[in-house]
């Protein structure tokens, strides 16, 4: 019976130590992968070079003569905001340029990072026999 007890004890203490190995294995990936996204400086992760998908336009890229069914997706930083009737209008930047998108939602504020999907428009304003217009996405 002791012979028992001695085993049952030493059989607990491996399961003990394989799970402990289990978890600082499990660590050392996770620490690695957030790594991975640091460009080589620990604990400080670079959202500005995230791309959530090829399908991301560059705003430089956007460009008014673009037929106004066009659907994009842009990524970038919310710089300003101004509320209309129904709606809002944020002026989102990337690294190429800054787009006005009109939208529904209202949760958005100024210096976050986010990712838009929206229909190409043009305004046009003409004064004084030149065109003054502007593009922006409404967003879907």
């Amino acid at each position: 019976m002791q012979k028992f007890s001695q085993l049952r004890a030493v059989q607990q203490q491996i399961q003990r130590t394989s799970l402990k190995s289990f978890h600082q294995g499990l660590a050392f990936f996770l620490v690695v992968g957030l790594c991975s996204c640091a460009n080589g400086k620990p604990g400080e992760m670079n959202l500005q070079n995230l791309r959530i998908g090829a399908n991301v336009t560059p705003i430089q890229e956007i460009k008014p003569a673009q037929d106004n069914q066009a659907t994009v997706y842009i990524q970038g930083k919310i710089e300003k905001y101004a509320p209309l009737l129904k709606q809002q209008a944020y002026q989102i930047a990337d690294a190429t340029g800054k787009i006005w998108v009109v939208t529904n939602q209202s949760n958005l504020k100024v210096g976050q990072e986010v990712v838009l999907k929206g229909k190409v428009k043009y305004k046009s304003i003409p004064l004084g026999g030149q065109e003054f217009g502007e593009v922006y996405l409404e967003e879907e």
